[in-house]
């Protein structure tokens, strides 16, 4: 199944993790650093995942791959397109170093989110390295065997603050017969009337942003319903490349100087006066916004629609990840101290107080 490079270095992993135990250092845990400026700065001895590396098993009969946590996710995606299947929920590099594990530490999702469901929907099982010094296994590789299931997903967005992941068994699933992408011309307030109406019905959209000038639609399914929504729709053919382009951050709205935002808020939430300007995502429910404005005034204007806001520029605030609210601060807490109770894991890159 593997390469040359394919290597189990589990054991090597497990050994510093125990050192880090002994001597009380805090472990700086990352693969290809490609998604460093999200989250607080980190002091602490670096763990690199890269050396762990190789596909452990893969059946396309099975629709399930069981992966090392160092393997570039490049080389993962690749094996699983050769067999004509993907991971339907689209994660996000952002360098040619992005790795496995952390795809899985950092939980981010693509264009396809809201219709196929995130990292976290996907993920069926574990290997992760304790702060009690054990190398467990979580989960199982069917879907059925759920014991231990949500611990699995539980690492998804965890940022290595709760072990270290060094294996991942994830459901695929076989890419769509039919591909199609679209433009339309129409403002931001239309396109999400439009998008809330067109959620109601049976359109195989699979991707929806607006620029602030046009609506660009992904359509994805069998031939004839492809045809039929196109037909339906009606719009400018557009290069499929866009998708890959908005979802690692290539399009020209993130070259613009001001610090980027990751707004989350419900469905349908109408456009928000913010200062700045937004790219539309995920039907509207993810806004990218590029803003000179506080944080403070941007967290309480989203917070009011029930939404929440993650920095993406790195230093720009003490709390990149959106602040907690106390009670569920303890529950954070409380699983840290469970899983991680020398607190040596990723200390403070969610929060100062984790």
């Amino acid at each position: 199944m593997g390469n040359a490079q394919d290597f189990d270095d589990s054991a090597a992993l497990l050994e510093q993790v125990n050192q880090a135990l002994e001597n009380a250092t805090p472990l700086r845990i990352q693969g290809g650093n490609s998604k460093v400026f999200l989250g607080r700065i980190v002091a602490g001895e670096i763990l690199d995942t890269r050396s762990h590396r190789g596909i452990v098993s893969y059946d396309p009969t099975e629709l399930v791959v069981s992966v090392r946590c160092g393997t570039p996710l490049n080389e993962l995606l690749e094996v699983l397109d050769a067999a004509q299947q993907m991971l339907p929920c689209e994660p996000p590099a952002f360098a040619e170093g992005a790795t496995v594990g952390g795809m899985l530490a950092s939980g981010l999702s693509g264009p396809r989110r809201p219709w196929s469901g995130s990292v976290r929907d996907f993920v069926l099982g574990t290997q992760v390295i304790t702060g009690h010094g054990k190398h467990l296994r979580f989960g199982g590789e069917v879907m059925k065997n759920v014991a231990g299931y949500d611990l699995s997903r539980l690492m998804a967005g965890s940022y290595g603050s709760l072990g270290v992941i060094t294996e991942v068994s994830l459901k695929v699933l076989p890419k769509p017969r039919q591909c199609l992408s679209i433009s339309l011309e129409m403002n931001s307030e239309r396109a999400l009337l439009r998008l809330a109406e067109w959620g109601q019905q049976p359109l195989p959209i699979s991707a929806a942003c607006h620029d602030g000038e046009r609506l660009h639609l992904r359509l994805e399914g069998g031939e004839g319903s492809v045809a039929a929504a196109h037909d339906r729709l009606g719009g400018e053919l557009l290069d499929a490349a866009y998708w890959a382009d908005l979802n690692e951050h290539r399009l020209a709205f993130f070259d613009e100087i001001q610090p980027l935002w990751r707004l989350s808020v419900p469905n349908n939430t109408p456009l928000l006066n913010l200062p700045g300007v937004q790219l539309l995502d995920w039907a509207g429910a993810q806004r990218w916004l590029k803003s000179d404005a506080d944080a403070a005034v941007i967290r309480k204007l989203v917070g009011e629609v029930g939404g929440h806001a993650i920095s993406y520029s790195h230093g720009l605030v003490d709390s990149p990840f959106q602040p907690l609210p106390p009670a569920l601060l303890h529950y954070h807490q409380s699983l840290k101290r469970q899983l991680d109770p020398r607190g040596i894991f990723n200390p403070g890159r969610l929060y100062a107080e984790l």
